[in-house]
């Protein structure tokens, strides 16, 4: 059985892509910091730890799975701060830093032909402050990986939401003014939903995948245009 670990995997677009994954018949192991909300998806593995500390990710390790045929980097968020430079480094860290440690720990685990697939943002094209910047880094950081792996046959891509609904990532900052704004961007007149991300994810992560890498691929409903 292949075996997949997904990084904020407890809520959101992170849970919409392990119940995915859990449909294709791969064995999931979700992470998080929040261990009372990882219980609450059944059918999956569960490893609690902050994925930004070196540490708690190295002493993870003797729970996650032993090959790693999938690895997807959910975790992250925009970290709202009034200080400029730490709100910047607090989105490069969440961000960033959590999917390179991650990552790193565990690709000595990772499958020949295995896929690593990162959650970007539609702001790493369009802007968004420290969030955006961030974005754009993973965005940099896979293109590098993806050469890295390549020579075991490993895909790296990144998957690159636009507005999505049903997610945590707002807060209670969104007014429907806001809302119809950003559905008003859209070519296809609605908004994303995690399920939408999670069924581009699953494609990425399957067998039929294995000549794509080094990727950004959108799933935005045409709101920016990857040109």
């Amino acid at each position: 059985m292949r075996t997949a670990v997904v990084t904020g995997g407890g809520t959101g677009i992170g849970r919409a892509i392990a119940l995915a994954l859990v449909e294709q018949g791969v064995d999931v192991t979700i992470t998080g910091r929040r261990a009372e909300v990882l219980t609450q998806v059944e059918g999956v593995r569960h490893v609690a730890f902050d994925a930004t500390d070196p540490e708690a990710v190295g002493k993870a390790l003797a729970e996650l799975p032993e090959v790693v045929d999938v690895l997807v980097n959910n975790a992250g968020g925009n970290v709202g701060h009034e200080d400029t430079k730490t709100r910047w480094l607090a989105n490069y860290e969440v961000n960033v830093v959590s999917a390179v440690l991650v990552t790193e720990a565990l690709a000595p685990r990772l499958a020949d032909d295995g896929r690593v697939i990162t959650i970007g943002s539609i702001a790493g094209r369009r802007g968004g402050g420290s969030y955006g910047a961030a974005k754009a880094a993973v965005e940099a950081w896979t293109a590098e990986l993806a050469g890295e792996l390549g020579k075991r046959r490993i895909t790296a891509n990144v998957v690159s939401p636009g507005l999505i609904v049903d997610t945590e990532f707002f807060g209670d900052s969104m007014t429907p003014e806001r809302l119809d704004a950003l559905v008003g961007q859209t070519k296809n007149g609605r908004a994303g939903t995690p399920e939408d991300v999670a069924a581009l994810v699953a494609f990425l992560a399957s067998p039929h995948a294995g000549h794509i890498t080094g990727q950004v691929l959108a799933v935005n409903g045409g709101a920016h245009l990857g040109r």
